[in-house]
């Protein structure tokens, strides 16, 4: 195991028992403890993975908001155990209070971590990194980018949640007064513009690629920093943020305006040229999309595009040429990913619980094989898209041969059958790896597995997120996973993120539709245009801003599919709600008989309002601090 990421485990399982106790934590800690921990260069560097601590805590997806609210999983509430933290997945069920706040990554509660006390830590160790002697000055450049960097993107994750935030750029002496603590909200543009320098301050400082891997693999590189610039730039550029009415005469209670109050196009051109420039270093780093490849397994082509959309995110961090940035602890939920497929598996549900379910709506966002929505697509018959058929030959690699399952189960992309295992779909893997034996997901009536009507094994939509569990994993007797980290950023992403800027800025244009085709050639698909107007019933969309957009953002949330992306982007695009509105539904899963099994039914009606776009600051830090304000509409 790497040196580096077990001090990070360390100093993550020390610091997880410490709590937030003081408002903001902007005061620094006794200075004799300080002179200790900067007296040389290897004591610094205990300090510095400190600073690192948070971002690995932050591995979780159930505490991410960006994955539980996204509506592309629902979770369970009324298991008889409780093996995960639900807070987050329940926050679109409307338990989100000023009161009781879920997530409350402010002050370090239900959920959150404390990301104002690791920004104190990283002024801390920016005040002292000149102590310790022995360190040399090519370190501590570099370790001086690397803190600036942690504290842009704790400052990026508490405004992507908050909106205007308090910038903590120093900490407040010890001898601060009561009134210097009560710090106020700043401008979210501002706030924005202080991200983006530090992050300018920390690329040039930083190594392109991590050349030791076996000791520093997780470290900061320059291709993170401007990759993540990219993304700060595009998110202020977003709807959320740039120029959004439902904030227009929010203000600080000395009548400073704390959003900007009309749209400027300019700030998507800033987001494009950050975009390019990740894009050029990802390339002169050596990274390019992944492609599935083994030597010890012969695969059909339609299978290979499946698994290399699968292990684009479950491949080996230091196999994956795709992989721009994840963070060092490994993702914990494969065995809430996958179905139970063989009676082994069903007995053993502490490694197999199997409950990570997926609403029929995130299944359907997938295209047909054609490359166009399915709703679009003039050869598929959506009206009936629920009537029964019968699995065969043509299908074999994506539907067992001879199980009856739907037609909207049938003529998908690559994408669908990577992402989504349903009832008659192939799993690949799982201990079987030739095309002559492949497993299949049985989940009508849950009764020949897991037993009738048990809330503790029981997937409540018969859909499961299939790219959350690498292929090679084996759950039956027990469980041998082949562990994977999420990626925060990949190339894919980066490349829809260009494309999504350039369109706000001129509307299509053949460099636009370069970026997004490159993403769906890797998929099997044909480029946009071709696709749209060969199959679409809207075949010149793509050709004004607007319906390139709609593309866009649909394409986005495919390839990003589960990877804890698709929640930040709903929210900035102002899309959530929207998407949020309607009932979250499954299929009727403890029926056995296709025709009733195949029966949509509401297992969640999401409440989501205005408010929940921002997160509320909890009522007692408004007492605190008579300075703050509270979010709109709280």
């Amino acid at each position: 195991m790497k040196k580096y990421y077990k001090v990070l485990l360390l100093i993550t399982l020390v610091l997880s028992g410490v709590s937030c106790k003081k408002y903001l934590n902007v005061v620094p800690d006794n200075t004799g403890t300080l002179d200790y921990a900067f007296r040389n260069r290897n004591e610094a560097e205990n300090y510095l993975f400190t600073c690192y601590a948070t971002l690995q805590q932050l591995y979780d997806p159930t505490a991410n908001a960006a994955f539980t609210t996204s509506s592309e999983i629902i979770y369970p509430n009324n298991l008889t155990n409780h093996p995960l933290m639900e807070t987050g997945f329940n926050l679109i069920r409307g338990t989100q209070s000023s009161a009781n706040v879920g997530l409350n990554f402010w002050d370090g509660e239900n959920g959150g971590q404390a990301i104002y006390r690791s920004i104190r830590r990283c002024n801390i160790m920016l005040d002292n990194i000149n102590q310790p002697v022995d360190l040399s000055q090519a370190e501590k450049q570099r370790w001086i980018a690397e803190v600036k960097f942690l504290k842009a993107y704790y400052h990026y994750y508490l405004v992507r949640l908050y909106g205007p935030i308090p910038i903590i750029k120093t900490n407040l002496d010890i001898t601060a007064t009561t009134e210097q603590v009560r710090v106020a909200r700043s401008p979210v543009d501002s706030v924005f513009s202080y991200i983006v320098q530090l992050l300018d301050e920390a690329a040039p400082n930083l190594p392109a690629v991590i050349t030791n891997q076996a000791q520093e693999l997780g470290r900061i590189t320059s291709v993170i920093a401007l990759s993540v610039k990219a993304e700060v730039l595009a998110t202020q550029a977003s709807p959320l943020f740039n120029g959004n009415p439902d904030y227009a005469g929010v203000k600080n209670k000395n009548g400073q305006l704390l959003f900007s109050t009309a749209v400027d196009v300019s700030k998507w051109q800033k987001a494009a040229d950050a975009c390019k420039a990740a894009i050029d270093a990802s390339a002169a780093a050596g990274l390019k999309l992944y492609k599935f490849s083994a030597t010890a397994i012969s695969v059909p082509d339609s299978l290979t595009k499946v698994l290399t959309a699968q292990n684009a995110v479950t491949e080996k961090w230091d196999q994956n040429p795709e992989l721009i940035w994840a963070l060092n602890p490994t993702f914990p939920c494969q065995g809430y990913a996958t179905p139970r497929m063989t009676p082994a598996s069903a007995v053993n549900i502490f490694s197999n619980p199997s409950t990570f379910a997926v609403p029929i709506a995130t299944a359907e966002l997938f295209y047909s094989d054609k490359g166009v929505p399915i709703n679009e697509d003039n050869t598929f018959d959506y009206a009936n898209r629920f009537g029964l058929r019968t699995g065969d030959n043509a299908s074999r690699f994506y539907i067992a041969n001879g199980y009856t399952t739907i037609n909207d189960h049938f003529s998908r992309e690559p994408r669908f059958y990577a992402n989504i295992a349903f009832d008659g779909g192939i799993w690949f893997g799982n201990g079987k790896t030739t095309t002559n034996d492949m497993y299949h997901v049985e989940a009508r009536g849950n009764t020949s597995l897991a037993g009738p009507k048990d809330l503790n094994t029981l997937n409540i939509t018969g859909y499961w997120p299939k790219k959350l569990a690498n292929y090679l994993s084996v759950y039956d007797n027990g469980f041998a996973s082949i562990e994977f980290h999420l990626p925060l950023m990949r190339l894919a992403g980066l490349y829809l993120l260009y494309a999504e800027a350039l369109n706000e800025v001129s509307g299509p244009s053949p460099q636009v539709f370069t970026y997004i085709d490159m993403v769906r050639a890797r998929a099997g698909l044909q480029g946009v245009q071709q696709a749209w107007t060969t199959y679409s019933k809207n075949p010149s969309k793509f050709s004004t801003k607007a319906g390139l957009r709609t593309i866009i953002h649909q394409e986005r949330r495919i390839e990003l599919c589960f990877e804890a992306q698709s929640g930040w982007d709903l929210r900035r695009w102002k899309e959530l709600q929207g998407v949020l509105s309607s009932p979250l539904q499954g299929w009727n899963i403890y029926e056995t008989d296709a025709s009733k099994y195949y029966t949509p039914r509401t297992v969640l009606i999401p409440i989501f309002g205005l408010q929940n776009y921002l997160w509320p600051i909890k009522d007692n830090d408004l007492i605190v601090d008579n300075n703050l304000v509270q979010n709109p509409y709280w």
